[in-house]
């Protein structure tokens, strides 16, 4: 009964995000679309951010499984990288209409919502394995000396996409889409040309950056 009660808040509070939006929808109409004490919700999700926190793993799961046949099919990084963000709109879309409201959430310092908080550690190692599968599955293959910290790196790129997308006003989002066929390319290009040796300590010094951020 506890993980039948748990469910039923948390498909009632996504349903209420989807149709209502973050800001309309509040615990205690969540507890009374789902027939339950207000109490009870608290119980199992302490606040509407950790509810939020539920959407973006739903979304990361949808996202995995409209990517994993481009993974599968192999291709060089451009094309992985661009099939991976194209499917992360997609994933997003039904959301879009809501989606700064959801930003101001995730940003907000001690959220539980922030894709960085202890809270998002499940989304987030979605997404990095994720690109973790872009990146070792690449053919030519991604330089060794890029491997490990590039996985990260495209996924801070697709959050940065997320954001562009959620203020993109645009038909379908078609700046978006524009962006995201520009950007791959790039990124590609970037990565190859990381195996010269001109352009190698550059690669080293980002890689470098990225590691002391992160300690």
């Amino acid at each position: 009964m506890t993980a039948d009660t748990r469910e039923l808040v948390r498909s009632t509070a996504l349903r209420l995000f989807r149709e209502r939006g973050y800001a309309k929808t509040t615990m205690r109409a969540i507890a009374q679309e789902a027939g339950l004490a207000t109490g009870l919700a608290h119980y199992y999700f302490p606040t509407k951010d950790h509810l939020v926190q539920e959407l973006y793993l739903d979304v990361n799961l949808e996202h995995a499984r409209a990517a994993q046949a481009v993974l599968d099919g192999g291709g060089d990084l451009t094309a992985r990288f661009r099939a991976v963000l194209h499917a992360s709109v997609d994933a997003f879309s039904e959301y879009h209409g809501f989606g700064a409201e959801f930003v101001t959430v995730a940003i907000r310092p001690g959220s539980a919502a922030s894709p960085f908080s202890e809270d998002s550690e499940g989304a987030r190692s979605m997404g990095l394995h994720l690109y973790e599968q872009v990146v070792a599955g690449a053919d030519p293959a991604v330089p060794a000396h890029l491997r490990a910290e590039l996985p990260e790196l495209l996924w801070l790129a697709q959050l940065g996409m997320t954001l562009f997308w959620v203020y993109d006003s645009s038909p379908g989002q078609r700046r978006t889409r524009t962006l995201i066929d520009g950007v791959a390319p790039l990124v590609g290009r970037l990565v190859r040309l990381s195996r010269l040796p001109v352009l190698r300590g550059a690669s080293d010094d980002v890689l470098a950056l990225v590691r002391a951020v992160r300690a």
